[in-house]
């Protein structure tokens, strides 16, 4: 568990991904560029930019997704956050952001990376920044419910046919 574990386990997440888009295989290209030339690249001190873990957290049956509402962000988003160095694995770091901000126990973490994104945001760092994020698919149990954190103004399930107007979040 260190900047080097993550930054391997993201290197092997992009490496053995295949996405089938071409923006897609871009930004695979670009985010393993930056951890080419980022070794702590995986942590929030890396003020230009950081890679960062986030979960799909489908319901148990795949026909909702929850959502939290960021209150810095302002829009309705999947789960996630900054990868730590006690993180086992980038896809460690998204059950943890998952378990922790959904309040919901016994989620079950889908093996690969389920897509990957790239935001410009001012985070906890003060500065403007790019969260470059891993994507992972998790589910939740059967009448799972959800506790919102104080990470989030709201939390909820949305249908996948029905998301909020506002909601930047990526279904496949």
């Amino acid at each position: 568990m260190s900047a080097q574990s993550l930054h391997a386990s993201a290197l092997e997440l992009l490496e053995t991904w295949s996405p089938a888009s071409g923006p897609d295989q871009s930004l695979r290209e670009a985010m393993l560029a930056f951890l080419g030339s980022a070794p702590r690249g995986c942590l929030r001190e890396h003020a230009p930019g950081h890679i960062t873990a986030s979960a799909i957290v489908l319901s148990h049956d795949e026909s909702e997704v929850l959502l939290t509402l960021h209150p810095r962000v302002g829009r309705w988003i999947q789960l996630g956050g900054h990868c730590e160095e006690s993180d086992e694995s980038v896809a460690a770091a998204a059950f943890r952001e998952a378990t922790e901000e959904s309040g919901i126990a016994d989620l079950t973490l889908e093996p690969g990376l389920y897509g990957a994104q790239a935001h410009p945001i001012t985070c906890s760092l003060g500065i403007p920044t790019r969260h470059l994020d891993l994507l992972f698919k998790i589910k939740a149990p059967k009448d799972a419910v959800p506790v919102r954190s104080s990470e989030s103004t709201d939390l909820r399930w949305w249908p996948v046919g029905g998301l909020p107007a506002d909601a930047d979040v990526l279904l496949r």
